[in-house]
């Protein structure tokens, strides 16, 4: 049984009198643990499709299914439930709120999805931990280098134990040691708590790190192979 699943997915948006089709017919399974990565040039569809698979998106064709549930047959309310407790989201600009502090920024799902503060509090001091940033909770995010910030984003994006996290460029804002680090902590985070993850990166080094490669060229699947 697969944890994610598109089954052949289209995606088109109207320009002018003509429609402009970004994906056409992509099928995809992933399996729970596995780390994938999506390449191909600007333009081919990587990102629209990772909105689609993270349900920020619906398709104008095909399904997405999560854990066998046609999750996009569900209404737009039930979908944002499960985009906060069932998807972590890690974008190369890290979209931490600048009057909060980090602990509070990792927080926000939990407290989004009902938790009580004080667990919430514990749960985000434990995942701020494990980033190795015990120390920077109470800083805000202009107080953290980039490398910091998006270690808190990691750490959001973990917060409500998600079935997948989906990464578009994680390390595209970053220097080239402090993206190794950020990208090392990912794949141990991998082997510790065999947390799925799917990762679109321009970087073919950092692709081939991970399980299996999926490329795309104009809106298509035109390779697929296990690392």
């Amino acid at each position: 049984m697969y944890l994610l699943e598109a089954i052949n997915l289209h995606k088109r948006y109207r320009s002018g009198e003509t429609w402009l089709e970004v994906l056409k017919g992509i099928n995809l399974s992933i399996a729970t643990g596995e780390i994938i990565s999506i390449v191909g040039p600007s333009g081919a569809g990587k990102s629209t499709l990772l909105h689609l698979l993270g349900f920020l998106d619906r398709p104008t064709e095909g399904e997405v299914r999560l854990n066998q549930e046609n999750i996009l047959s569900l209404s737009d309310a039930a979908l944002a439930e499960i985009r906060n407790l069932k998807i972590g989201f890690l974008f190369q600009f890290h979209h931490l709120l600048p009057e909060f502090t980090a602990a509070e920024n990792v927080m926000l799902p939990q407290l989004i999805a009902g938790q009580n503060k004080k667990t919430a509090k514990e749960k985000s001091a434990f995942l701020l931990e494990q980033v190795g940033l015990q120390n920077r909770g109470h800083h805000k995010p202009g107080e953290l280098s980039g490398g910091e910030q998006q270690r808190v984003a990691l750490a959001r994006a973990l917060i409500n134990d998600p079935a997948v996290v989906l990464a578009d460029e994680p390390t595209g804002n970053l220097d080239g040691a402090t993206g190794v680090k950020v990208l090392e902590l990912l794949w141990q985070l991998n082997e510790q708590r065999k947390q799925t993850f799917i990762l679109v990166t321009h970087d073919e080094t950092v692709a081939h790190q991970a399980h299996r490669l999926i490329r795309l060229l104009e809106g298509q699947v035109v390779e697929e192979k296990k690392l």
